[in-house]
């Protein structure tokens, strides 16, 4: 048999080889349609958004945060969101989340069905005000607040604080100042709390101290979840880095799509591909399927008219696999 033969013939897939010092299961919890079309300059119609919700949940993802009950003068591309949740049906024991920016959001998204929502507050003042149009300590009441009647709605909440690794405005984060935060959220009543490297300058050891100054903040470590952003590369290695620390929830935009439209440069979410491939790697379990996957990014690369980043899909693309 030729070489171009057995090329045409083989599959690729991770093969998985056990680490006993890493988790067994992870939790991939999927942002692209939120974090990801929300940077699009395009405004896609609301039956393509719910499409591409339908192929997430399809695809054994265990979260997918479907949408955001923002102000459509905020965010134009996320103005349909009751549209489209009202074409969704979220499997049972599959986590529907939306992201709500205060008390007016969450009652759009209680009364859309929404069953799990998100917050947001900030490290950092200047992107406190860029992104929220508020301060720190005015972002962590809003958020509070909407914790609270979200409890008092049966509904819990997950926690982000971004620009927990760096500001494009203020630079360095102290990494207590983010713990104090996280430590605060979590007591208000967030269930989890992602830490947020919004614009991907983190690196491995900048990883596992965050993530000790956290828990030792008081945040248990089961608790904690990393939004990882690959705009210098460093994503899956900081994955890693959470793997060995006992992070076993990680955020990613199946096709790397996404960005942080209010932060100069932060192009790169973490492509959900890709962190799928290095946990199967590991043969950590995630009840994903990968070529699932990689048909969605086919699909929505097909409706944005443009490649998508992730290399993952492209490779397995190019093989014939999906």
């Amino acid at each position: 048999m030729t070489e171009a033969a057995v090329q045409a013939t083989w599959h690729p897939r991770p093969q998985p080889v056990v680490d006993p010092s890493l988790p067994t299961r992870v939790r991939v919890y999927e942002v692209g349609p939120r974090d990801g079309l929300q940077a699009e300059p395009e405004i896609l119609p609301a039956a393509v958004k719910s499409e591409f919700g339908r192929r997430l949940l399809a695809s054994g993802l265990p979260a997918v945060e479907l949408t955001s009950f923002v102000p459509a003068r905020w965010i134009p591309q996320l103005a349909d969101a009751e549209e489209v949740v009202a074409e969704l049906d979220v499997p049972d024991g599959v986590r529907g989340v939306a992201l709500v920016p205060n008390r007016r959001g969450l009652d759009r998204a209680l009364a859309a069905g929404i069953r799990e929502v998100a917050v947001v507050i900030s490290a950092t003042e200047s992107f406190a005000h860029a992104n929220l149009n508020t301060s720190v300590e005015g972002a962590l009441g809003t958020a509070s607040e909407v914790i609270a009647a979200a409890t008092d709605a049966g509904v819990p909440v997950r926690g982000y604080v971004s620009m927990s690794f760096g500001d494009p405005w203020e630079g360095p984060v102290p990494a207590d100042r983010v713990a104090e935060l996280a430590s605060r959220l979590h007591g208000a009543g967030a269930h989890t709390i992602a830490l947020g490297d919004t614009i991907g300058t983190g690196t491995p050891g900048h990883v596992i101290d965050l993530v000790e100054r956290t828990t030792a903040a008081g945040v248990p470590r089961d608790a904690l979840a990393l939004h990882l952003h690959d705009t210098y590369g460093q994503a899956l290695g900081n994955v890693q880095a959470g793997l060995r620390a006992g992070i076993t929830e990680f955020d990613s935009s199946t096709g790397g799509l996404g960005r942080c439209p209010f932060a100069k440069g932060a192009t790169g979410n973490l492509a959900t591909e890709e962190l799928v491939w290095l946990l199967h790697g590991l043969g950590i379990e995630t009840g994903v399927d990968l070529e699932s996957l990689v048909r969605t990014s086919q699909w929505m690369s097909r409706v944005l008219g443009r490649p998508l980043a992730s290399r993952v899909a492209t490779a397995l693309t190019a093989a014939g696999v999906a």
